[in-house]
């Protein structure tokens, strides 16, 4: 059963891919490389992890696949588009319209309520406010804080601050979610219910979900983990999550 679910991620299109991507820092005269000629493949419709020790070169990878960061070397295609080749524009254009990025430290906007930070992206986008308010209350609910709504952010707990996060990035209705340690500020109970709305996005809303994490409890929901070690993928390895997907059914 799984080998020919393994086997049919296969033949999915690709939605993200890299080649030979170099990234470094450069502080006065000391370069410091981060990432140093990282390959690899994401199809449509997975959830997979990058993992690896703190300063691997993660959330630096996260940040170019986000088209938030440009690569010093190497090739990026994000959802069939070259972003090497193209102006800033054009990469803030994709980034708003089609990737929701979850930030470690959630980027909340303090002097509005959960709703209207999870409207923000709806606005953006020319929504009536009407619509924006109705959808982000849907979202609100789907990862249960439908009763903090209106809140102020800056009197959100860290866990809540995550879930608000999660709920703006995925309020433009993205077709590629990037979420940096979405679970380091939630307990076990929550951590689950946001992986598992996280894969209900891939495997029944066709999204590709790309997740940095430490956290060992959530492995089980990954198709595919990459291992980032001195700036390279250092192992791939596959996953259960189907089987454990089917068996919460």
């Amino acid at each position: 059963m799984i080998g020919s679910q393994l086997d049919e991620t296969i033949t999915k299109p690709i939605a993200v891919s890299t080649e030979g991507i170099h990234k470094s820092y450069r502080s006065g005269a000391t370069v410091t490389p981060v990432l140093e000629g990282v390959d690899l493949v994401i199809r449509r419709e997975q959830c997979v992890f990058l993992a690896g020790p703190s300063g691997s070169g993660k959330t630096t990878l996260l940040s170019i696949l986000g088209c938030i960061l440009s690569p010093d070397q190497g090739r990026v295609q994000i959802l069939d588009q070259d972003i090497s080749t193209l102006d800033e524009q054009a990469r803030t254009a994709i980034r708003r319209n089609r990737i929701g990025f979850v930030f470690q430290r959630f980027h909340l906007i303090r002097g509005l309520t959960s709703l209207e930070n999870v409207c923000v992206p709806l606005t953006l986008q020319g929504m009536p406010h009407h619509k924006a308010a109705s959808r982000a209350a849907d979202l609100l609910d789907a990862v249960g804080l439908s009763h903090r709504a209106h809140t102020h952010s800056h009197n959100l707990s860290s866990g809540e601050c995550q879930r608000v996060a999660l709920a703006r990035a995925l309020s433009a209705d993205p077709d590629l979610v990037l979420a940096d340690e979405p679970t380091a500020s939630l307990d076990a109970t929550n951590g689950q219910e946001v992986m598992k709305l996280l894969r209900r996005l891939t495997t029944e809303e066709g999204r590709t979900a790309i997740i940095v994490t430490h956290d060992q409890r959530i492995f089980p929901f990954a198709d595919k983990v990459f291992h980032l070690e001195n700036g390279r993928i250092a192992e791939t390895a596959g996953s259960t999550s189907t089987a454990l997907l089917e068996s919460e059914r």
